[in-house]
């Protein structure tokens, strides 16, 4: 790496950290073009507007009072050079003071080159009546509704660049000693009536053709129009993600998405992604622009956590896998999880660590641990090891086969289809609804176990059971799972919440050790794309002794990939 550091920004869905709070008309506005002013809460005049970051279209000269920008500038007086100027009651500007009343001032010239300005917003809607949310009335279709996320991150960015203070009084945190490119790998907003490619601020070839929400970007705001990505989008996802770090153009890389599923994806790329470089994920619990927003510092963190190269072994390589750095502190991605809707709201789960180290406030990254298992480069389920098809277990014609199925395009893409079906089943306690555990309560099982061998697809259970075995408290529901295991679909048992302890090893269930159901989940479709389907019995009610057998020297693989990673 060289002393400035070529980072890649990769967008990711529902992404709180490149969301701005609602654009709102401003009683200027409002004063100007006769429509009624916002009041306070008790009905009183508001005292400011709210001012949004925007362009200017020509250059303007401002004069700016002197000792205004702070209450004890003037108490310091002495130490200050002459004012630019004075301005008389007139307003007009004089180099010398003409009179005693005259204002000392600081005549600026402000430019559209300078960057955005906050500044009173002055947009209506389309009928003359002022903007108050998103749409153009509560509960509009998507016609009618603007976006609030950002379709890439490269305005966040600039507005963090422009608008923030770091701790030394300077701006510039991100672009004084870094270069970042700006990739929507699945980004939460999109070009609706598309983008010629003169003005895109993304790396990309040609025109962005007109974009569909909740298929070609996936935003949570306005609310009665949100969508989470579906399970396909995760191969769109990793595959553009593959090809930014297969480029070797880059010392490091930062990853935004919403706060309750950054853990999730950051854990999925210490799995599938074969890079040396460290990936930091960002998230953030307030939108960019609203009080005290969080996302800004965490993303300048990850960039001086980049740059720093505390990540670095002797041959220059991460050995800190994949991080999430949330509120100067950076986790492990296997272990971080979000618990609280509130800045900061993460903890290390398992009770064995997972805060690998933090960010002190000048920007010092102190790292103290590194991850004991397997990670990127290190990852024995990482796209270079995945083969290009694997065994399907699939019923047809009443009888359960392996059939070989294609995981990967011939450029080595990972397939949509290919990306397996697993379900979390959570269990507790006083499940059964009759003494003697009614075999009733199977049914909603039952059909889930049909509907995956029905598809001819990769797939598999969770079972989120007691802690810290996993176990489920139904006899008659874990039976249908362990029959489900007979007919080839893999099951992994781990406990409820945040477990400290190990899920105990088993000769046909998978032990999740410490992992939490969601991150476990992740970890047995990475297997699933490595080993395929487990070998299904001829009688899954009746499996052989040989059946019996490969059954558990599959299991065994897998669990050598869970107890590794």
């Amino acid at each position: 790496m060289t002393n400035r550091p070529r980072i890649a920004h990769l967008a990711g869905p529902t992404a709180t950290i490149q969301n701005s709070p609602p654009l709102v008309t401003s009683n200027k506005a409002r004063r100007k073009y006769g429509l009624p002013p916002r009041k306070n809460s008790d009905g009183s005049d508001a005292r400011f507007d709210a001012l949004r970051a925007q362009r200017l279209a020509a250059p303007a000269k401002v004069y700016v009072e002197c000792f205004s920008a702070h209450p004890l500038e003037a108490d310091a007086a002495e130490l200050y050079g002459p004012p630019d100027g004075y301005l008389d009651v007139n307003g007009i500007f004089h180099r010398e003071r003409s009179s005693a009343t005259d204002k000392a001032v600081f005549e600026i010239e402000i430019r559209p080159e300078d960057g955005v300005y906050p500044l009173p917003y002055m947009a209506r809607k389309a009928d003359g009546g002022a903007w108050e949310g998103e749409c153009t009335e509560p509960g509009a279709p998507a016609s009618q509704a603007r976006q609030s996320f950002y379709p890439d991150g490269s305005r966040s960015f600039e507005e963090i660049d422009r608008l923030s203070v770091g701790a030394e009084g300077a701006a510039n945190l991100i672009s004084s000693f870094a270069d970042v490119d700006f990739y929507r790998v699945l980004p939460p907003a999109g070009y609706t009536r598309g983008l010629p490619a003169s003005l895109r601020t993304d790396v990309g070839e040609g025109d962005i053709p007109p974009e569909i929400r909740s298929k070609d970007f996936f935003a949570y705001r306005p609310y009665h129009l949100g969508e989470a990505p579906p399970r396909p989008a995760l191969a769109r996802l990793t595959n553009a993600a593959r090809r930014i770090f297969d480029s070797n153009k880059y010392d490091g890389a930062v990853y935004t998405q919403g706060s309750p599923q950054i853990e999730e994806v950051a854990y999925w790329f210490n799995l599938l992604i074969d890079t040396t470089i460290p990936i930091c994920g960002n998230a953030a619990q307030r939108p960019q622009g609203e009080i005290s927003h969080d996302g800004p510092k965490n993303i300048t963190d990850s960039v001086e956590y980049i740059a720093s190269r505390v990540w670095a072994d002797e041959h220059g390589r991460n050995r800190a896998g994949v991080i999430v750095l949330q509120e100067q502190r950076f986790f492990a991605a296997r272990e971080v999880m979000k618990v609280d809707a509130r800045p900061g709201g993460y903890v290390a789960t398992g009770g064995h660590g997972g805060i690998l180290g933090g960010m002190g406030y000048h920007g010092a990254a102190v790292l103290h641990y590194v991850p004991a298992l397997k990670h990127t480069y290190l990852s024995e389920v990482n796209l270079s090891k995945i083969p290009f098809s694997v065994p399907v277990a699939s019923r047809s014609d009443g009888t359960i086969k392996r059939r070989e199925t294609r995981t990967r395009e011939g450029d080595g893409d990972l397939m949509e289809g290919a990306i397996p079906s697993v379900s979390i089943v959570k269990d507790g306690g006083f499940y059964a609804e009759e003494y003697f555990d009614d075999p009733d309560v199977t049914a909603d099982l039952i059909a889930l176990v049909e509907r995956k061998l029905a598809r001819n697809r990769l797939a598999g259970f969770v079972i989120e059971g007691t802690v810290p075995y996993g176990k489920m408290t139904s006899s008659v529901r874990q039976t249908v799972l362990q029959k489900a295991i007979y007919s080839g679909l893999p099951v992994v048992r781990v406990g409820r919440g945040s477990p400290e302890g190990f899920a105990d090893p088993h000769q046909y269930f998978i032990a999740g050790s410490n992992l939490t159901a969601t991150k476990a989940r992740m970890l047995l479709m990475a297997c699933l794309l490595k080993f395929g389907s487990l070998p299904p019995a001829k009688n899954p009610d009746e499996p052989t002794a040989a059946e019996l057998a490969a059954t558990r020297d599959a299991v065994a693989a897998y669990q050598k990939i869970f107890d590794t990673h």
